[in-house]
C-alpha cells in the first residue's frame, strides 16, 4: 500500500489536503471521493509535489514544465456546435472500444475535415503527448471548449469514467443545438415571408404601377384616395432613382440603430434590461423563459451527474446561462447553498423559476436524486419550447399571409378601382 497525498474540495468549494493508503492511483481518488471530496490534485509520496498556488483546474497527475512548452498557440476561429457533438461523441465511441486517449486522438486528427477543429485536435493531442490531463490540453482551447466541457471531462478523468462523460457531453450538446435550431427555426418562416413582401412590393411599385399610371394620363376620371395613394408613393419612388437614396439613407438609419443598440448590450446596466425585456415580451418572453429553464436544468444536472461538485456546478451553469437576469438568479442559488442552505428555498425567492420547477427539485433534494430530475426538468421544458415554436408558426403562417395578401389586394384594389370608373364612364 502507497502512501498519497491530495488537494481537494469539500462540498462548499474550499480547499482541504490530506493523505490516504491505497493501492493505486485510482483507488486513492474513488477514497477521496467516497468521503464527499473533489480531488484536483493526487501525488504519491516519494513521486512528487502538490502544487499549492493554484489547484482548482490542475491535473491529478501534472505535467512537466518541458512538455507544456510543447503546445502550440491556441487555435482560432469557429465550429458549428453540431461538428463539436460528432467529434464528442466519435472521440467516446473509441474510447469505449478500447482505444488509448492518445491514440484516439490522432486518428480523429487525421480524418477531421473542419480544418480549425483539426488543428486543435492536433495541438490537444501534442499537449497529451507531452505529459498534460486532457482536461488541461483542453482548457488551453478555450475558443472551443468552454468550462462546461473542460469541468466536466475533468470529472470523468477523476472518477475513471471518461467516456461515459464523454457520451452525457455529446448528448447535452445535441439537444442544446436541437433547442437552439428549433427556435431558429420559427424566427425565419416570418423573416422569409416579410422579404417576399417587400420583394413584391417593390415590383409592383416600380413596374406595375408606372404602367397602369399611363393608361390614367388624360383621362377625366375622379381617382379613389387609394389609388393616389399607391400612384403617389410609385411615382416617388421612381423620382428618386429606382428609390435608391431612399435604400441608402434607411440602411444608414439602420445600420446605426444596430450599433448603437449593440453598444448598449455591451454595457452591464444595457444587458441586464435588454435580458429582462426578453423574458417580459408577450409569445417570445414565454418561449425565452422556457428555454432558459431548459438549458439552466440540463446544463446543471449533465454536471452534477457527471461528478462535478454543486457548487463548482452551479457556477459553472451561471456562466453558461445566456441571459443576465438568470444567470444573477443562479448566482443567488450558488450563495446560499455556500451557506449551508437547500437549493429550493433561493429558487423559490425567484421570479424565474415556475413553481412545477421548484417541486421538481424540492423532491430530488429530499429522495437524493437531484442530478435525474433536473435531466426530467429539462426534457419537460424541451417539449414546451418544441410545442410553443410550434404553436408560434401556426399563428404566425395565416398572419403572414393574411399581411401578403393585404398589401397585393391593396395595390390591385388601386389600379382596378380607377380602371373600372373609366370603363362605366365610357358605357356612359
Amino acid at each position: 500500500m502507497a502512501h498519497f497525498q491530495y488537494i481537494a474540495l469539500d462540498a462548499k468549494g474550499e480547499q482541504t489536503t490530506g493523505s490516504v493508503q491505497a493501492a493505486s492511483e485510482a483507488e486513492a481518488i474513488a477514497q477521496i471521493r467516497a468521503n464527499g471530496l473533489y480531488p484536483t490534485q493526487v501525488v504519491e509520496e516519494g513521486k512528487g509535489a502538490l502544487n499549492t498556488t493554484s489547484t482548482r483546474g490542475k491535473s491529478t497527475t501534472g505535467a512537466s514544465k518541458k512538455g507544456k512548452s510543447k503546445v502550440k498557440k491556441v487555435t482560432k476561429g469557429k465550429v458549428k456546435p453540431k461538428v463539436m457533438m460528432v467529434f464528442t461523441r466519435q472521440l467516446a465511441t473509441l474510447i469505449e472500444a478500447g482505444l488509448p486517449l492518445l491514440k484516439g486522438l490522432t486518428v480523429l486528427g487525421k480524418q477531421e475535415p473542419n480544418p480549425v477543429l483539426k488543428n486543435a485536435i492536433l495541438n490537444i493531442s501534442d499537449s497529451v503527448s507531452s505529459g498534460s490531463t486532457f482536461s488541461e490540453s483542453l482548457s488551453q482551447q478555450p475558443k472551443l471548449f468552454n468550462k462546461l466541457y473542460v469541468n466536466m471531462v475533468r470529472a470523468g478523468e477523476l472518477g475513471g469514467v471518461l467516456e461515459l462523460v464523454l457520451e452525457r457531453l455529446a448528448d447535452y450538446q445535441e439537444k442544446a443545438n436541437k433547442l437552439k435550431n428549433k427556435i431558429v427555426s420559427a424566427m425565419v418562416y416570418p423573416m422569409i415571408v416579410m422579404f417576399i413582401t417587400v420583394a413584391i412590393l417593390v415590383f409592383l411599385m416600380v413596374v406595375v404601377v408606372p404602367r397602369f399610371r399611363l393608361m390614367f394620363d388624360g383621362q377625366d376620371i375622379e381617382m379613389p384616395g387609394i389609388s393616389q395613394f399607391v400612384f403617389g408613393f410609385s411615382d416617388n419612388m421612381l423620382k428618386s432613382v429606382l428609390f435608391l437614396p431612399v435604400i441608402v439613407w434607411v440602411a444608414l438609419i439602420i445600420g446605426a440603430l444596430v450599433v448603437a443598440f449593440k453598444a448598449w448590450t455591451a454595457t452591464e446596466g444595457g444587458r441586464a434590461k435588454f435580458d429582462a425585456f426578453k423574458l417580459k415580451m408577450p409569445v417570445l418572453g414565454d418561449l425565452q423563459r422556457k428555454s432558459a429553464i431548459s438549458r439552466f436544468s440540463r446544463t446543471l444536472g449533465t454536471l452534477v451527474t457527471s461528478g462535478v461538485p454543486i457548487l463548482q456546478a452551479l457556477k459553472i451553469t451561471g456562466e453558461t446561462a445566456g441571459n443576465d437576469v438568470v444567470t444573477k438568479a443562479i448566482n443567488s442559488i450558488h450563495d446560499a447553498v455556500k451557506e449551508g442552505e437547500s437549493i429550493v428555498t433561493p429558487m423559490s425567492a425567484s421570479p424565474v423559476f415556475p413553481a412545477m420547477v421548484i417541486s421538481m427539485v424540492d423532491v430530488g433534494e429530499e429522495t437524493g436524486k437531484l442530478p435525474d430530475m433536473l435531466l426530467k426538468i429539462a426534457d419537460v421544458y424541451d417539449d414546451e419550447v418544441d410545442n410553443a415554436v410550434t404553436a408560434m408558426t401556426s399563428i404566425l403562417e395565416p398572419i403572414m399571409i393574411v399581411m401578403l395578401a393585404l398589401v397585393v389586394g391593396t395595390i390591385v384594389l388601386a389600379m382596378f378601382l380607377p380602371l373600372m370608373e373609366m370603363i362605366n364612364s365610357l358605357d356612359g
